[in-house]
């Protein structure tokens, strides 16, 4: 079971009905307290850095995230949830969660913002999204993007005025710039991909209690 994150700001209805057609079973958690109870997390991401890690906190959800992700649990941040990934944040001059090392920095201003609608993806490491060179279309809206990301985490970038990394994958951390629920076919994909990793996760964590 996938447990999807209502903060109140989320595209949650969205989400949960891609995992769905994704073939996994989502369930919407509304405090960090019963998190525990999850497979696997899902944090969609819409709006205000700050503000999302203030409802997380007020919520109980930062220390839950903390938890689940330290014992292994599979994690995908979706486009402010992957920003939130990392540590520094220019938007409000906060913090992330700190799973990744990197910073979250503005576009170029000369560029207009949000960048926002279809863009490409390039596969630059093999991963469960495919060989490296593999291209697709996501749909993205965001003012933000990473930068100085530990490169062996990159999956795929996107161009826009700059590059910028737009899928991350470290282990159990899983994260995407774009809203693969608004990216049609290409999004539901993604989002087999990562219910596929979580099936495997937890069939290996099941096999290693059995012996």
């Amino acid at each position: 079971m996938i447990g999807v994150i209502d903060y109140g700001a989320g595209n949650i209805r969205s989400i949960t009905r891609g995992l769905q057609a994704a073939g996994a079973e989502p369930h919407v958690f509304d405090n960090g307290g019963d998190l525990a109870a999850a497979d696997a997390i899902v944090l969609p991401g819409v709006g205000h850095a700050g503000q999302l890690m203030a409802s997380l906190d007020a919520l109980g959800f930062t220390g839950a995230i903390l938890d689940a992700v330290g014992s292994g649990k599979p994690f995908l941040g979706i486009c402010v949830g992957l920003q939130i990934m990392f540590e520094e944040q220019e938007e409000g001059g906060g913090r992330g969660l700190g799973l990744l090392s990197g910073r979250v920095v503005h576009i170029p201003k000369t560029l207009k913002t949000p960048h926002m609608g279809w863009s490409l993806a390039t596969t630059v490491r093999s991963s469960p999204m495919g060989p490296v060179g593999q291209t697709d279309f996501f749909y993205f809206v965001h003012s933000y993007a990473v930068d100085g990301a530990e490169p062996d985490c990159v999956v795929a970038t996107t161009s826009y005025g700059v590059t910028f990394p737009s899928v991350v994958i470290s282990e159990n951390l899983w994260g995407c710039q774009f809203h693969p629920e608004k990216s049609s076919a290409a999004g539901i994909r993604f989002l087999g991909h990562f219910a596929d990793f979580v099936a495997r996760s937890e069939r290996q964590s099941l096999a290693a209690a059995t012996g």
